[in-house]
C-alpha cells in the first residue's frame, strides 16, 4: 500500500470519520483467499481498526478531556456500580491491548509515527488518571470495586511494555500510581475471575520492587492450577463452569502473566506457568476451531459486548511465536482478519468516533450486561496483540491460509483434534 493511501485512511479513522465499506466490509467468501484487501493489507487494516478505536480516548484523556468529552451510556440492566468507574475501564482495557504495539522500536513510517503519538499520549493520560486534582482522575477511591478490575488491566498493559509506558513516567507519577493500587487492597475479589485482577495489581507491585500481598498472588493461582482447571484447555470461573469467552477474556492471559512475572519468588511459579501455558496453547486450539468457514465468531455467553476479545489467547501465542504445531501463521492472520472484518462491517462506532453497546450496529443495547458501560467495549483491543510483532515477521509477511473451519467444509485435509491433559 502506498504511503499516500495510508495516511489517508488513517486520517479518516482519527478524525473519528466512517470508513468506507469497501474498507471495513468483507462479503462471506474465503477471505483467506486474499493477500490484501480492498488495497490495504492484513497489517495495514488491523492498524487502523486499533487506531480508529484509541483515537478517541488517548486524545481526550491526554489533554484532560475524556470524563468532559466521552459519553457513558449504561446498558438498561447497568446496576449500582456507577458510571464514573467506566473512563478507567475504557483506559486500562486499551492500554491492555495496544501495549505490544508501542514496544516496536520508533521509525519514520506513518505507523511508527502513530506508535509514536499515542505513546505520548498514554503517558500523559496516566499522568491524569493518578492526579486527584485532574479532571481525568479516575474513581479509584470510591466505595465500588470494578476500579480493581480495570487497574489489573491498565498494569498488565504496562508489564506487556514497560520500556514504553512504565519506565519513561516521571516518579511522582510512578509514587501516585502505586499509591492507588495499594489502597485497592480494600477490594476483596470474588471467588472467580476477580482473583486474578488482585493478583495482576500485586505482581505489578512486585515486578516494581514494592511489597506485595504474596497471598493475594497464590490464591489466585492455586485456584486455578489446582481446583478450578476442567480440563482439555479449559477453566471453570468459580466453581461452576460457564460456557463462554471469560477463559479468553481473563483467565488464561491473566493466569499466564501472574505467574510469568513471578518466576523469581519461587520454583513453583516456573511450574504453574509451564502448565498454564500448555492449557493456553490447547485452549487456542478451540478458539481457532470457533471461527466458522465464512470469517464469522462464535458468540456465545455473557459479555458478547466484548466482541473480538474472544480471541485473545489465540492472538497472545500468535504474539509469542508459540501456536500449536498444527496451526499456521497464515490460517491465524487470515481468520483473525475474517473475524474483525465481519465484527466491524457495521461500523458499531458512533458519529464521534466511540463504540456503541452490541456486537454489530448500534440496534443491540439489550446485549449489555448489569455491568456493561461504554468503557467496558474497549476490551475488544485484546485481540490486537500480534501488532507486537514487527512487520517483517513471518506472521504478517506470510501467505494467508485456510482456517481450520474452511478446510472442514472445503473437503480439504485437517488435523484431528483429541483431548490433551496437563
Amino acid at each position: 500500500m502506498k504511503r499516500r493511501t495510508l495516511l489517508k485512511t488513517i486520517a479518516s479513522i482519527t478524525t473519528g470519520t466512517i470508513l468506507s465499506p469497501t474498507i471495513l466490509q468483507a462479503s462471506p467468501v474465503h477471505l483467506s483467499e486474499q493477500k490484501e484487501h480492498n488495497g490495504i493489507s492484513d497489517r495495514e487494516y488491523w492498524v487502523s481498526l486499533l487506531s480508529k478505536m484509541a483515537t478517541p480516548i488517548l486524545e481526550n484523556i491526554s489533554k484532560g478531556e475524556l470524563q468532559k468529552n466521552m459519553p457513558m451510556p449504561l446498558s438498561p440492566s447497568y446496576d449500582s456500580r456507577g458510571a464514573a468507574v467506566g473512563y478507567l475501564e475504557a483506559f486500562g482495557r486499551l492500554i491492555a491491548g495496544i501495549a505490544p504495539w508501542l514496544t516496536l522500536p520508533d521509525d519514520e513510517s506513518t505507523e511508527g509515527q502513530l506508535r509514536k503519538k499515542f505513546k505520548k499520549q498514554i503517558l500523559l493520560g496516566i499522568q491524569h488518571g493518578v492526579d486527584p486534582n485532574s479532571p481525568d482522575y479516575f474513581a479509584w477511591r470510591g466505595k465500588a470495586s470494578q476500579p480493581l478490575v480495570d487497574a489489573a488491566f491498565l498494569v498488565q498493559g504496562l508489564l506487556r511494555a514497560p520500556d514504553a509506558l512504565w519506565h519513561p513516567l516521571p516518579s511522582t507519577v510512578k509514587e501516585q500510581l502505586i499509591t492507588e493500587l495499594k489502597l485497592l487492597r480494600r477490594v476483596k475479589p470474588y471467588e472467580s475471575n476477580w482473583l486474578l485482577f488482585a493478583a495482576m495489581t500485586e505482581t505489578f507491585l512486585y515486578y516494581v520492587g514494592e511489597e506485595c500481598d504474596r497471598e493475594r498472588i497464590d490464591h489466585a493461582v492455586h485456584r486455578f492450577d489446582k481446583d478450578w482447571y476442567v480440563g482439555d484447555g479449559w477453566y471453570s470461573d468459580g466453581a461452576r463452569f460457564s460456557f463462554d469467552h471469560y477463559n479468553a477474556y481473563v483467565i488464561h492471559s491473566l493466569l499466564v502473566e501472574v505467574l510469568q512475572h513471578n518466576i523469581t519468588a519461587g520454583a513453583e511459579y516456573q511450574e504453574m506457568y509451564d502448565r498454564a501455558y500448555k492449557r493456553m496453547q490447547r485452549y487456542a486450539h478451540h478458539v481457532e476451531r470457533m471461527i466458522s468457514p465464512e470469517g464469522y465468531p462464535l458468540v456465545v455467553g455473557r459479555s458478547s459486548t466484548y466482541r473480538n476479545a474472544a480471541f485473545q489467547s489465540l492472538a497472545s501465542v500468535a504474539l509469542d511465536g508459540k501456536l500449536p504445531a498444527d496451526i499456521s501463521k497464515g490460517q491465524v492472520r487470515a481468520g483473525l482478519t475474517a473475524v474483525l472484518k465481519h465484527t466491524y462491517k457495521k461500523d458499531p462506532f458512533d458519529s464521534l468516533g466511540w463504540l456503541h453497546i452490541g456486537y454489530v450496529g448500534d440496534r443491540q443495547q439489550d446485549l449489555g450486561d448489569s455491568y456493561t458501560n461504554a468503557g467496558s467495549l474497549y476490551m475488544a483491543s485484546l485481540s490486537f496483540l500480534p501488532l507486537g510483532l514487527p512487520a517483517t515477521d513471518d506472521f504478517w509477511t506470510c501467505a494467508p491460509e485456510k482456517w481450520t473451519s474452511q478446510k472442514v467444509f472445503d473437503g480439504d485435509p485437517f488435523p484431528k483434534d483429541y483431548v490433551v491433559s496437563y
